[in-house]
């Protein structure tokens, strides 16, 4: 006798009692369950006769059963084998005595056959990152909140989907996991996703606590983990503001983790989408000699895909910097904006090509109407995108438009608390505030920016002008010449002139950064 949870294998079959399923390969049969009991016992005695009343004990449990019902059974169990691979031979009949498993050798302690069944039909990973949410428990006590838990996973199911970079399971296939205990790295495995967002609800009264997490399921590894407190008495209200901000804090740790992924890989085997991850973490920089670097990896993704649109968007950022950052050359801001009009033209259904496109078509093009009206188009597809907000608070604080540049800075950090372009969000409040006269508001946000971005050189021109403002000269001087250490040819009125800086803020800033010693 062997232990109830061996498999059995023998030819092409594989046996799991404890499932009661044969398998031929990775296909169940349609063997019954008293079949597999009675080919549990053959199995065990290979070779050897098992009598009548052995084979009824397995089949019936000892009940007085007619002959008959044995044969039938018995007759089934062949016609199976016969049907998968013209086997029924390998079930002999005793005269009288009972029957003998005289088949090819039978192997236990194989793998279970059901899980090897799943990952033989388990679909391959797709070519962007995937992700599955699964259904959050209810640990509320309170069968009647399931509804609170389900309707939070169909909004963050909706608001990943709307990303078009991101491949997201339907709901109709994770909910087939509602109410079981599983492990993260089998649903990425039986799902074909690299990503997993596992997560409660805890709902009493009005206060809600949630949590999430979202699991590498190639590693086991955790990519993102959040936990949000709520109190409200509008519960539809508190799901779409949670889920929001779930979606939010999501897409950038995916893609940070799939950036680190694509480290990882070989260069020459490099697609134009891992060129443009690779990328990725220069453009975000923000300073000459990285992005220069980064745009050599996306003029080759662009040799690849030239209708990539996320790629033209990035290079029109690294351009974007170049201007500003590396002489002020016409030809950056040129190809700045053609390749922001490329992501536009290909990236109709992509938020983050079009941010990108929009804030190169603002800044560089001075068209801050054609900007916004990307931005807006960004924000349909994906509302809950946090670099939109926070690149069009940039546009919106150097055009002046101090209260609103405040609002969509602060929204993007609250979509994205640690965001890569944070620093640009702390550079609009600074800069707004300053305008408005707040200066310690002002020069709260710049040091906020120092420590986001500290190798950024817009970051310390806020600084030096918000010490300057608040006559602290000794280290409004110290911030003026980390800018200059940076960035040497910085003169705040070619900046100005760059960027199209709205005159108020531009009489406001200039009087700040000469105070601070900053070249004109």
């Amino acid at each position: 006798m062997t232990i109830g949870g061996d498999i059995y294998q023998f030819g092409p079959f594989r046996l799991d009692p404890a499932a009661g399923i044969l398998y031929r390969g990775a296909e169940p049969t349609m063997l019954g369950q008293r079949a597999v009991a009675l080919l549990r016992r053959l199995l065990e005695n290979a070779g050897v006769p098992v009598s009548k009343d052995a084979l009824v004990e397995a089949g019936w449990g000892g009940l007085a059963v007619a002959d008959n019902n044995l044969t039938v059974q018995i007759a089934a169990l062949r016609r199976v084998l016969a049907e998968a691979a013209d086997a029924e031979s390998w079930i002999e009949t005793l005269p009288r005595r009972g029957y003998r498993y005289v088949g090819p050798a039978v192997v236990t302690n194989v793998p279970d056959a059901s899980a090897a069944a799943r990952a033989a039909s388990a679909p391959t990973l797709p070519d962007k990152p995937s992700v599955a949410v699964m259904p959050f428990s209810n640990l509320s006590g309170d069968p009647e909140q399931e509804y609170f838990a389900d309707g939070m996973v169909d909004d963050i199911i909706t608001g990943l989907a709307r990303i078009n970079w991101l491949f997201v399971i339907a709901r109709n296939s994770t909910f087939t996991y509602k109410g079981r205990v599983v492990d993260m790295k089998q649903v990425g495995r039986e799902l074909g996703v690299r990503y997993v967002l596992e997560g409660s609800v805890r709902k009493a009264g009005c206060n809600v606590r949630v949590t999430g997490q979202m699991i590498d399921a190639s590693t086991g590894a955790h990519v993102w983990a959040e936990r949000y407190d709520r109190s409200s008495d509008d519960i539809f209200a508190l799901q779409d503001e949670i889920a929001l901000s779930a979606v939010g804090g999501i897409a950038p740790s995916v893609r940070r983790a799939e950036i680190d992924r694509v480290k990882r890989k070989r260069p020459d085997s490099l697609d134009a989408y891992d060129l443009v991850l690779r990328a990725q973490l220069d453009v975000d920089s923000g300073m000459p000699e990285q992005v220069t670097r980064a745009l050599v990896l996306l003029e080759r993704a662009i040799e690849l895909d030239p209708a990539y649109a996320l790629a033209h968007g990035n290079a029109a950022m690294c351009h974007h910097c170049l201007f500003l950052r590396a002489g002020l050359r016409e030809a950056n801001r040129a190809a700045s904006i053609r390749h922001a009009r490329s992501a536009i033209v290909h990236g109709q259904d992509d938020a983050a090509a079009l941010t990108l496109a929009g804030f190169s078509i603002g800044m560089d093009g001075h068209d801050r109407g054609a900007a916004f009206t990307a931005l807006e188009a960004a924000l349909a597809i994906s509302p809950s995108s946090a670099l939109t907000y926070i690149l069009g608070s940039v546009i919106l604080g150097w055009g002046g438009d101090a209260e609103r540049a405040i609002e969509w800075s602060e929204r993007g950090m609250r979509l994205s608390p640690f965001d890569p372009w944070a620093f640009a969000a702390f550079d609009a409040q600074a800069m707004s505030h300053l305008l408005r006269g707040r200066y310690d508001e002002s020069c709260r946000a710049a040091y906020r920016s120092v420590q986001a971005n500290p190798a950024h050189s817009i970051t310390y021109v806020q600084l030096a002008a918000a010490l300057a403002k608040l006559g602290r000269l000794e280290e409004a001087k110290a911030a003026a010449a980390r800018v200059l250490e940076l960035h040497p040819t910085f003169r705040y009125s070619r900046q100005f002139a760059g960027v199209n800086c709205a005159p108020a803020l531009a009489a406001a800033l200039g009087d700040a950064l000469r105070t601070a010693g900053l070249p004109e």
